[in-house]
């Protein structure tokens, strides 16, 4: 069986949430880069390796877009450059396991299923009054949101700072796993996305 960039072995990592567990694929891979094959055909991301996921979501342009009234950007851009984002998450990756003792993958799966929201909130119009209510959201979605907010908060920690990259990013899947709110943009993100829903029940 391959092993994640040669070094991680998946086939005994365990996910504790069922339901996530249905969306999150741990396909055997050397290399995480299917070439886009599977975005061909509807719900194909579930059949993505997580690891490809979270690589793609750092390919993200350089726009300078607002996220909770931060300006990202990304170092000379990182949009199409997936061997690059990759490498950095083949690094972090390693931090991961330098620091946890264990494997990384395994950890990032923890992150994951801590940083994923189960209520979300919608906009409903009813009689032209447009109001909020509280929304379960979908495994995918789920971890989509968990995916995205912890590689914000990887480029959020790098951007314009001596810290690298990778170091950011492996930071934040430590400190989610662990379920840090103090460290953890994407623990706070998901209290504060949990938090909107209760109050719109």
């Amino acid at each position: 069986m391959d092993k994640l960039f040669g070094k991680y072995p998946l086939d005994g990592i365990v996910i504790r949430d069922k339901s996530m567990a249905q969306v999150i694929s741990l396909q055997p891979l050397l290399v995480p880069h299917t070439f886009g094959r599977q975005t061909r055909r509807a719900f194909g991301k579930m059949h993505m390796n997580v690891v490809e996921r979270m690589a793609n979501k750092l390919m993200r342009s350089g726009t300078g877009a607002k996220t909770s009234g931060k300006v990202i950007r990304t170092k000379g851009g990182m949009q199409g450059k997936k061997l690059r984002a990759l490498g950095i998450v083949d690094r972090a990756l390693a931090i991961v396991e330098a620091q946890a003792k264990e494997n990384p993958v395994q950890v990032l799966i923890r992150a994951l299923e801590n940083a994923a929201p189960r209520e979300d909130v919608t906009r409903v119009s009813h009689g032209g009054v447009s109001y909020q209510v509280s929304v379960d959201v979908s495994a995918t979605r789920r971890l989509d949101m968990a995916l995205r907010n912890i590689t914000l908060a990887a480029l959020m920690g790098s951007f314009n700072k001596p810290k690298s990259l990778e170091q950011a990013l492996a930071n934040e899947i430590l400190s989610t796993a662990k379920g840090d709110l103090q460290t953890s943009y994407a623990m706070k993100k998901r209290d504060e996305t949990e938090r909107m829903a209760r109050s719109a029940h």
